[in-house]
């Protein structure tokens, strides 16, 4: 391999994103952002990089295994590379934006890195970009940033949207006066995760029925709905359900035309969360486009937010028409190029004398050229 062609290497999981992919996920993430600021959320941007001390603090606890280290030369502490911005929206609200007005919206874009990619995953840097609602403390709370994402996908042209909601509250609520032992409480645990009927009865003593009951009851809103109804919840379960109702129904009048499916024992994956949390899907995806959900500050504070993955989002987002790219003969006055612009196009213009304009305007990529003040098709 040549010396030249080893400089171009990048490390396994990382990429150059080229033209016209780059412009592609700027013009998302932009109007990702318009919808959120027409909502009321304004935009934060933590640094990418923090002490790992503070990366790791509250909500960010228990991911010490998924970030970058390194010794920061002038500190000779160690720092930490953010593999998502949640946690540091966190952060900022209790501290920095502590003593502003609640409930507090905030909303965020940039990349994050992460340590290893999966197989099915394999990027280690992506983009985020999402919302957080900081001291609601009810339903509304939840419902509103789930009705905000959707209608931000919505303007973005993303169709077949379906919603996944989950509870993880709900079985530790069953569980804690259970009477099971450790290691029938780690079995059951790890059988729900698997959705394993056989070992939950196995291991569940008197509430196996109950547990099965709501795996039973798992699907679209509607059968869920129906399906817990007629279990009956210990008074602590009952009371975590209740907000899962009243947000279903809030989502149901708000957002009639997305799918909404319910897995009340699902938790996986939502490490920090408290309450309702979810997963966004669209039709033509294998992978989920984005997930959130209600947490605590470490001050107790409660907020509930959602993260979109761009580089999942992205292939599901129809491509716009691209602008229309005119070139313009070197030597052209700059007001005239500022006044296509000003119209639409995309003005190219010559940086010397060419005795073949129409064909440099063809290897150029662009689609026009001005004639006698009027583009003409190349």
């Amino acid at each position: 391999m040549s010396e030249s062609s080893t400089k171009t290497l990048l490390p396994e999981g990382l990429r150059d994103v080229l033209p016209p992919d780059a412009a592609f996920e700027n013009e998302v993430v932009e109007k990702l952002t318009r919808t959120f600021t027409l909502n009321g959320y304004d935009l934060v941007k933590p640094p990418l990089i923090e002490f790992e001390d503070t990366l790791l603090s509250g909500v960010g606890a228990g991911m010490g295994e998924r970030i970058f280290r390194m010794l920061d030369p002038a500190s000779h502490k160690t720092l930490g590379v953010r593999n998502d911005i949640t946690t540091q929206v966190a952060r900022i609200a209790a501290t920095r934006l502590g003593t502003a007005p609640r409930p507090l919206r905030l909303m965020y874009a940039g990349p994050v890195l992460r340590v290893k990619g999966s197989q099915l995953e394999p990027e280690r840097q992506f983009t985020q970009a999402g919302i957080e609602l900081i001291g609601g403390d009810n339903g509304a709370a939840d419902a509103e940033v789930i009705i905000v994402i959707v209608e931000a996908l919505k303007t973005l042209g993303v169709t077949g949207l379906s919603i996944d909601l989950s509870l993880p509250t709900l079985v530790p609520a069953i569980l804690e006066n259970s009477g099971l032992g450790a290691d029938a409480l780690s079995k059951v645990r790890a059988a729900l995760d698997h959705k394993d009927v056989a070992e939950i009865k196995a291991h569940g003593g008197k509430v196996a029925e109950t547990l099965t009951k709501l795996i039973d009851a798992s699907g679209s809103l509607d059968r869920a709905l129906a399906a817990v109804a007629t279990i009956k919840l210990p008074q602590a379960a009952q009371a975590e359900w209740a907000t899962l109702y009243h947000v279903a129904r809030a989502l149901r009048v708000a957002i009639p035309d997305v799918a909404i499916t319910v897995d009340a024992v699902e938790n996986r994956g939502f490490e920090y969360h408290t309450g309702i949390t979810f997963s966004v899907f669209a039709a033509t995806s294998q992978r989920e486009i984005g997930r959130g959900g209600r947490y605590r500050l470490p001050s107790g504070e409660k907020a509930t937010g959602v993260t979109l993955l761009i580089d999942a989002l992205l292939p599901v987002v129809p491509v716009a028409k691209r602008r229309q790219r005119l070139y313009v003969p070197y030597g052209t006055a700059r007001n005239v190029v500022v006044a296509w612009q000003d119209q639409g196009w995309t003005v190219l213009a010559g940086l010397d004398a060419t005795g073949d304009e129409a064909a440099e305007a063809r290897r150029l990529g662009c689609t026009h050229i001005l004639k006698s003040n009027t583009p003409a098709a190349v």
